[in-house]
């Protein structure tokens, strides 16, 4: 399967781009960290610390902002990957960009990239920024069954996301997206969530202003 994996994301090539000046304090980039059984890979995921002020207690892709000491975006995803959860940089092998995008509620222009880590793992979480770390099995986002939808309401009305559970995690938005975008470009999955729409999510932000 990682083999497939890596092949199919030779139409993703890497790039090391930096942001627009005017626009590097709204961008970020993450790490999609690949590792284990080839047959049965796994990616490195996080869930936030729960005081953060954004995505608080989320699962999410370790990264982060940019900044100025990074000479490029991929600079970013490994600087921010070594301070929130160890990971090494030198012991990561880079091998796609993918898409950049927008998480649904934030302002925020945010680039993934893809890279090789070899196993075993010795990570260890900045507790300031993370409150755990755990691996996913990339095959379990190939059962259709496991996505479940919720809601998140207010006086205003309601959004309906998908999620997959996994244990005690929930994994929703912008890192489901970008996991099942992935799994689909190179495997073929063929999986169809329900998103709400860019107008839904903005018209329920006019009315909560």
């Amino acid at each position: 399967m990682l083999e497939t994996i890596i092949n199919q994301l030779k139409k993703f090539p890497l790039t090391r781009v930096s942001p627009n000046p005017e626009d590097h304090s709204l961008t970020a980039a993450v790490l999609v960290a690949l590792h284990g059984d080839p047959g049965n890979p796994q990616v490195v995921l996080t869930q936030r610390a729960n005081h953060l002020k954004n995505h608080a207690g989320e699962v999410a892709f370790p990264g982060g902002m940019w900044d100025a000491v990074d000479n490029h975006l991929l600079d970013t995803a490994l600087r921010e990957a070594h301070e929130e959860i160890g990971l090494v940089p030198r012991l990561v092998t880079p091998v796609a960009t993918l898409p950049e995008a927008s998480p649904k509620r934030r302002n925020l222009l945010v680039t993934p990239y893809v890279g090789l880590v070899e196993s075993p793992l010795q990570l260890v979480a900045d507790p300031s920024e993370i409150a755990a770390i755990f691996d996913l099995p990339v095959r379990l986002l190939l059962d259709i069954n496991q996505y479940q939808y919720f809601e998140i309401k207010n006086e205003h009305g309601a959004l309906r996301f998908p999620y997959l559970a996994y244990h005690e995690f929930k994994i929703w938005g912008f890192t489901l997206k970008v996991l099942v975008d992935m799994i689909n470009a190179t495997l073929g999955a063929g999986i169809e969530l329900e998103y709400p729409s860019d107008q839904r999510i903005n018209k329920l932000r006019q009315r909560g202003q």
